[in-house]
């Protein structure tokens, strides 16, 4: 069976173990998912499947995807594909994949995602700057970022300098996060700790 799923994000909670401890989890969606395209070393140069999560709403499928689904045999076309390392023969076209095939409890998971935009933002926020002392001589640089650079030499800002800018809304992957639980019925994993990404979010989770 392949190693992953694509799912969203649904919310963050509290579970509580066998021993009684508790532990801050994040539960995911995910899918069902579709097998569409099988890559193979033969064919491709590497070994893949590509599957699909979720479907367009009736007549906003484009006929790009649209071809993919109907090679599968699918009748709906799924929204968004996916490819995730596999050396499996067994699984064929149009397959439905249920979280309960892939992870099980115990097992430990990357799972990546996009984070919260923060929109543009200052050095204090954006890199947890401190800031200029707010006594009586301060005037209107309490969140200023200060000097950025020398002045003929180098005669310039030195690449990387930490200041004001966009925040968030960036790829992040997070691993080792162990999941606790898993749903079959309502294709629902549980994992411990926390995952990039606001609700609905989209996540890539991988062994």
């Amino acid at each position: 069976m392949i190693k992953g799923l694509i799912g969203r994000k649904l919310d963050q909670t509290e579970f509580f173990t066998e021993q009684g401890k508790r532990l801050v989890v994040t539960r995911i969606n995910t899918g069902p998912c579709f097998v569409l395209q099988l890559k193979t070393v033969d064919k491709d140069g590497y070994d893949a499947v590509q599957i699909g999560f979720e479907a367009y709403r009736k007549n906003k499928d484009p006929k790009t995807k649209t071809g993919v689904a109907k090679k599968a045999g699918l009748t709906e076309t799924p929204r968004f594909l996916m490819e995730i390392e596999s050396s499996d023969n067994e699984l064929k076209l149009g397959e439905k994949i249920i979280v309960d095939q892939v992870f099980e409890i115990g097992d430990t998971v990357k799972i990546t995602g996009t984070t919260k935009g923060k929109g543009f933002q200052g050095v204090i926020k954006r890199w947890g700057f401190k800031g200029d002392s707010r006594t009586h001589g301060t005037k209107h640089t309490e969140r200023a970022p200060g000097s950025i650079g020398s002045s003929a030499t180098p005669s310039r800002v030195l690449k990387g300098k930490k200041m004001s800018g966009r925040m968030g809304g960036v790829q992040q992957t997070v691993g080792r996060l162990k999941v606790v639980a898993v749903d079959a019925e309502q294709n629902i994993l549980t994992v411990a700790g926390v995952v990039p990404g606001p609700k609905k979010g989209l996540l890539k989770i991988v062994k």
